[in-house]
Parts: C-alpha cells; sequence; structure tokens
C-alpha cells in the first residue's frame, strides 16, 4: 500500500482549519478569571557556556487571573551537544505571570503582545558522548523574564512565541577536553549562569475554572 504524504498533509491541514473555524468566539463582556487552557511548546536554548544550541519539547497550561494577568506553567526536555565530546540533557519545570500591556486583552486580534517573568526548577546531566559512566549532574533553581505575542488563530486556539533569559543559581558542570580524556565535574561553588531560551507553543482554551 503506498502512502500519498501529499494527500495526508492536505488532510490534516483541512483539519486543522476546519477545527479552528468551528471554534466558539470568546465574547468581549465573558470574565476571563479562572481561564484554562492546555498546549504544546517547543524550545531552543542559545548562547549556554558549554555546548551548542540546544532543542526541546515539552508542554504547559495557563491559568489566567484577570484580563491582564495570565500564569503559565511549564515542563520542558532540551539536549544539545559539545561536538562530537558531550551531550547535555536539561528538565525545566517552571511557571511565569504574563501581563498583557496594551488596550485589548480579549484575544479578538491577530497579535496580543505580553511580558513575563517567573521562576522554575532545573536538573542537569552531562555525559561523555559513547560513555555515560562519564558524567555530572546538578540541580539548580532560575529566574526568567522576557516577552512574546499570542498569534490568536480563533479567540480560543494560539500560537504563542516568546524570548526570555534565564538566570540559573547553583554549581555548574564543567567540561574541560584534552587529547586523550575529557574531564567532567561539578563544581564546589555555586555561580550564576545564563542562557537565552525561544518558545513557540500551540493553546487551546479549553474553558473556566471558576
Amino acid at each position: 500500500m503506498v502512502i500519498n504524504k501529499k494527500a495526508i498533509i492536505a488532510a490534516t491541514l483541512a483539519f486543522i482549519g476546519h477545527t479552528a473555524l468551528a471554534q466558539k468566539h470568546i465574547s468581549k463582556t465573558d470574565n476571563p478569571s479562572g481561564r484554562f487552557s492546555l498546549g504544546t511548546r517547543n524550545t531552543a536554548s542559545l548562547f549556554s557556556d558549554d555546548s551548542g544550541p540546544g532543542l526541546g519539547i515539552g508542554g504547559q497550561f495557563r491559568l489566567q487571573i484577570n484580563d491582564r494577568l495570565n500564569t503559565e506553567w511549564f515542563a520542558d526536555y532540551i539536549t544539545s551537544k559539545n561536538g562530537n565530546f558531550t551531550v547535555r540533557n536539561d528538565y525545566h519545570i517552571g511557571w511565569s505571570v504574563l501581563f498583557y500591556p496594551g488596550k485589548t486583552q480579549d484575544f479578538s486580534k491577530l497579535l496580543q503582545p505580553y511580558v513575563l517573568a517567573g521562576h522554575c526548577f532545573d536538573y542537569s546531566r552531562v555525559m561523555e558522548q559513547g560513555n555515560t559512566q562519564n558524567q555530572a549532574s546538578r540541580t539548580s533553581m532560575a529566574t526568567q523574564a522576557g516577552m512574546g505575542t499570542h498569534l490568536n488563530i480563533t479567540s480560543k486556539l494560539d500560537c504563542s512565541l516568546s524570548c526570555q533569559y534565564m538566570l540559573h543559581f547553583g554549581k555548574e558542570i564543567h567540561t574541560e577536553i584534552e587529547t586523550d580524556a575529557i574531564h567532567i565535574e561539578k563544581l564546589d561553588h555555586s555561580t550564576p549562569h545564563g542562557h537565552l531560551l525561544v518558545t513557540m507553543s500551540f493553546n487551546y482554551k479549553f474553558g473556566d475554572l471558576w
């Protein structure tokens, strides 16, 4: 049986379009307090200290407080490589507060910009490629701040793009690459270190929890 990839892609896009058009519009008079959203996310970690760019996947949900404040609770798994030497896995669990500064906060316009700030916990593991026994791990916590925008496909379905800087506090993992060996160790002192996190997510507003 031959699978027609173009037909599958066309059918998927048609289904998404039909679903988006069928969404019930959120009225401007609706109280947004308690509004619950669920979504998936893809992340890119840039400008970290010891490896190349990291790519990751994750999930999130939002719980809106009022028309100007929203909260976002997320989990990410990010992996990156330092050439052919080491691989790093990062796990983020955290939350952010989103503030909508514009005149319109009812998701009726295409763009809904926001600023965000929050906190997360992080677990990281760095290991030698091909030799997982040579590894080190650490836990830390971070604060983050940045900005983003919702691209409102409908008033209930959005694609969100954000960019934020995450500043971690904890004992970092140091990697030293020599000709005949790779040394990986967790430092014995805490230092601040950070990276830029770029996120794209798709979110659907299911309804109000209260």
